[in-house]
């Protein structure tokens, strides 16, 4: 059945707390984040992350009455001024829609590691770049890696830039933030073969025929050697000499695609 939907007009309180959410301390205090753009709403209504509420400016709203129709009736939707919009959007090009989302509750790393679960598991170290997370969460999401760790001192995976460069895939991935890697790594290892990125040295990618726990540093400053100490091997990406480095997100897609290969395993 068609939702026949009620524009609703946010409470002054409402609203303030949406401008609030800009912060990362009052998203986590809240438990709340915005995530804007038709892509990513769209990719959150087909998952299981709860939606709090949609909304839309108010002079985009007949433009998407359509879509707002297939929205679940117990999700309210509410309609904003034009100055309204401008103080929550992020997009220099707005599409005039985005959602309020709930926070999931984290997952226990050993609760997360105890799961009988034959996929692969990505562990991010201090990538404080928004972009490169959100882009990296994105890639994982389509080699079918859909457990991540972070490392503290990473970027916020609520930022709304990384759940914009995600494209809606932050909504089909689980996220554990805040993981202390040098404690954790031993636990992993239990589980998972522990691959470190190291841009020195190192075999070359390949498949991977049992669990792996891909381990990526920040595009700046890699992995310290403390932690690629811990790993059960190393892998390195050939390319031309003098030229620069990859980006992170083309790194993580050429080990994610290499290490889920269909195949023996055997190295190129």
């Amino acid at each position: 059945m068609v939702r026949k939907v009620t524009l609703l007009k946010p409470q002054r309180s409402q609203f303030k707390l949406w401008e609030k959410l800009g912060r990362g301390r009052c998203r986590h205090q809240e438990g709340l984040f915005l995530a804007e753009g038709f892509k990513v709403v769209r990719e959150l209504l087909k998952s299981d992350w709860e939606t709090r509420a949609i909304l839309v400016a108010g002079g985009k709203a007949a433009y998407w009455g359509d879509f707002l129709c297939t929205i679940p009736e117990e999700i309210a939707v509410y309609q904003l001024a034009e100055t309204e919009w401008a103080k929550l959007s992020q997009d220099k090009a707005p599409e005039g829609i985005m959602a309020l989302v709930v926070i999931p509750r984290s997952y226990d790393v050993a609760a997360l590691l105890a799961l009988n679960d034959p996929g692969h598991l990505l562990l991010l170290y201090r990538i404080n770049n928004p972009n490169n997370l959100g882009a990296v969460i994105r890639t994982a999401h389509w080699f079918g890696i859909r457990k991540i760790l972070l490392s503290t001192g990473s970027a916020d995976f609520t930022n709304s830039k990384t759940v914009r460069s995600a494209m809606g895939s932050l909504f089909h991935v689980t996220i554990i933030p805040d993981v202390d890697f040098a404690e954790t790594l031993p636990k992993i290892k239990e589980r998972y073969f522990l691959v470190g990125s190291d841009g020195r040295q190192g075999v070359i990618p390949h498949g991977c025929i049992k669990k792996a726990a891909l381990l990526l540093g920040s595009e700046s400053h890699g992995l310290p050697d403390v932690l690629l100490h811990m790993t059960d091997e190393q892998w390195h990406i050939p390319g031309e000499k003098g030229a620069d480095s990859l980006s992170l997100p083309q790194a993580a897609a050429i080990m994610m695609y290499e290490c889920t290969k269909q195949g023996t395993g055997d190295r190129d």
